[in-house]
């Protein structure tokens, strides 16, 4: 794994830990280092233990680890809720003159930097700015230049004015001459090294956003909801300079029937939400469908079910994803394995939408949304990006679908399934729709063949994508080890860097078609035994690669709404190798926590 360093301020909801935290990786990523953050949050506006993470490194990173190297506390809990994680010559920075601190012990072996924040913050223009003094005494500890962090606050705070930025600047000096002053014959072992490399640091949200501008979306209609919100205020304010609009509904029911409404009129049209939306919204994903309406609904997943944990990870949502919706839904379930692949993932799922003229379902995670992630600029090449819409037909193509009395027929039979599709204004393509059954020119019917062959024809269009699109896989580690590792979402990263902590030949798929998904029989006979790793507690993945291979897997779940990190994964992978291969009936029984 890289040579690494990993940091952290943690809090109570309310103490601008989350703002902080993202300024340090700007600051470390202006700074051509690379970053990978993790967010603890409770689901409440005040109140409750919250934590930002980074780890950063000259090389990339993909995962977090069971390590903090220097850790701001601003509340005794952070120090509790993190001493597992802190080690010999670990850095904790505090405000001893705060009345819950006064009585803090930092455990032996540890450095403990005593910092008055507010009152350095107060000197340089308001008790708001503690969190910047603590950050101007992490870059002292960790000989980090401080005018890296200088560029983050003019990023954070430009728009606010040069004198906010100044104070915030003083603010941060004030922190760090405090650690030189006070402090100095401490030395740590922390070098935070600079290169010249530019980087592109943004999470899972924000490149579904991006990726969606880039596919040429240009309406969006959402309601709040974590984790999925950060989607929605991406697109607010950008989608407008390529024409297109943000509409916050009343719920989710709204949300969806608006991006659908979008959608008949012939623009790309997207929503997301979360879990609990996905349900309000599957009655009108059963009308996208047998309308035949390309539309892309985001799903960032979260722990449940009711409410859950909101502000917790899992992959819970999998089974309604896959089967939700009365009657027979043919679908496209999408699930992006990194940050930039939610990037390049939302481009195709608009795609595959207009292509076959059918819903799809693009999965994310908590983990994959709230991450932030450094890459290569060129990562997201918007030359690269094609975009096509299909079979969407002009006036004199239209002239070829329709009656003898020039009706248009927006539901013909076809042999790949798909219908022509015309816009709305396109001579000879006017054309109704009904949720009801309906024959090719749109109207209701009852009528038993016509039935049958709409049915078969909406289905058909899975099986023409299985035939024209590549769902295929990615694979690390040893492509002829007796063990294989599968998974989906967001678990790539960890998978990616336990493979170096594993003493033994390992090969790992990731999955990010989750329906159609690629045919892993082959691959799962080559293998001794197959380990399948998701987050949730019944193995959904896992069931249905026992569908289509028949054949048995172990399984390592987890379910306690923290995501897996590297090192955990590794020794959970060691201990399900040494287990007994599962039979018939006991495929359930690996111990999951």
């Amino acid at each position: 794994m890289p040579a690494d360093f990993n940091w952290a301020i943690g809090g109570e909801a309310g103490d601008g830990i989350a703002s902080t935290g993202k300024i340090f990786a700007q600051a470390l990523s202006r700074a051509g280092r690379h970053v990978f953050t993790s967010k603890d949050f409770a689901s409440r506006i005040r109140g409750g233990y919250t934590a930002y993470k980074v780890r950063t490194s000259t090389e990339r990173v993909q995962s977090v680890v069971d390590r903090l190297d220097v850790l701001i506390a601003l509340t005794p809990r952070t120090i509790d809720e993190n001493v597992d994680e802190l080690h010999e010559g670990s850095v904790v920075i505090y405000d001893g003159e705060r009345t819950t601190m006064q009585d803090v012990e930092i455990p032996d072996g540890m450095i403990g930097l005593d910092v008055p924040l507010k009152r350095l913050a107060e000197e340089a223009g308001g008790a708001i700015m503690a969190n910047i003094v603590a950050l101007g005494a992490a870059c002292e500890a960790t000989e980090f230049p401080i005018e890296n962090l200088d560029s983050a606050l003019e990023k954070r705070f430009g728009d606010k004015g040069r004198v906010i930025v100044s104070n915030n600047e003083d603010a941060a000096r004030k922190g760090q001459e405090y650690v030189r002053e006070e402090y100095p014959d401490v030395e740590t072992d922390y070098s935070l090294d600079t290169t010249d490399n530019d980087y592109v640091l943004l999470n899972g949200d924000e490149a579904i956003g991006m990726g969606a501008i880039a596919a040429g979306c240009r309406f969006y209609a959402g309601y709040p909801i974590t984790p999925a919100t950060d989607v929605m205020e991406y697109l607010t304010g950008r989608i407008e300079a390529f024409g297109g609009h943000v509409v916050q509904a009343e719920d989710e029911l709204s949300a969806i029937n608006l991006a659908l409404g979008a959608a008949r009129a012939g623009a790309r049209s997207m929503t997301a939400t979360s879990g609990p939306g996905i349900d309000l919204m599957t009655e009108t994903f059963g009308l996208v469908a047998t309308s035949e309406t390309p539309l892309v609904i985001c799903d960032v997943m979260r722990s449940g079910p009711s409410t859950g944990m909101p502000t917790k990870q899992e992959q819970g949502d999998l089974d309604m994803l896959l089967y939700g919706g009365h009657g027979e839904v043919p679908r496209f379930v999408v699930a992006p394995t990194t940050v930039d692949e939610c990037f390049w993932k939302t481009v195709e799922a608009f795609n595959l939408a207009e292509k076959y003229q059918l819903p799809v379902y693009l999965v994310a995670d908590l983990s994959l949304a709230v991450t932030e992630q450094t890459f290569e600029p060129e990562t997201f090449d918007m030359d690269a990006v094609e975009v096509d819409r299909g079979n969407v037909v002009d006036a004199e193509e239209a002239a070829a679908h329709t009656t003898e009395k020039g009706q248009f027929k927006p539901h013909e039979l076809t042999d790949d399934g798909i219908s022509p599709r015309a816009f709305p204004g396109t001579t000879g393509g006017a054309h109704m729709t009904t949720g009801l059954e309906h024959d090719e020119l749109g109207r209701r019917t009852e009528e038993e063949e016509m039935r049958v062959e709409q049915v078969d024809k909406r289905q058909q269009k899975v099986e023409t994508a299985r035939e024209r699109e590549s769902f295929d896989y990615r694979e690390f580690g040893d492509t002829d080890a007796e063990t294989l590792v599968v998974s989906w979402g967001s678990n790539e990263g960890a998978l990616v860097e336990a493979l170096e902590l594993i003493d033994q030949p390992i090969h790992v798929i990731s999955v990010p078609y989750v329906f159609p998904r690629p045919d892993l029989t082959a691959e799962f006979e080559s293998a001794s035994e197959v380990i399948v790793v998701e987050c949730n507690a019944t193995g959904q993945f896992a069931d249905v690669l026992e569908h289509d291979t028949l054949q048995r897997v172990k399984r390592i779940n987890k379910y306690d709404g923290v995501r897996f990190k590297a090192d955990e994964l590794a020794a959970r992978i060691e201990e399900t190798v040494a287990e007994p291969a599962p039979t018939a009936g006991d495929s359930r029984e690996v111990e999951a926590e």
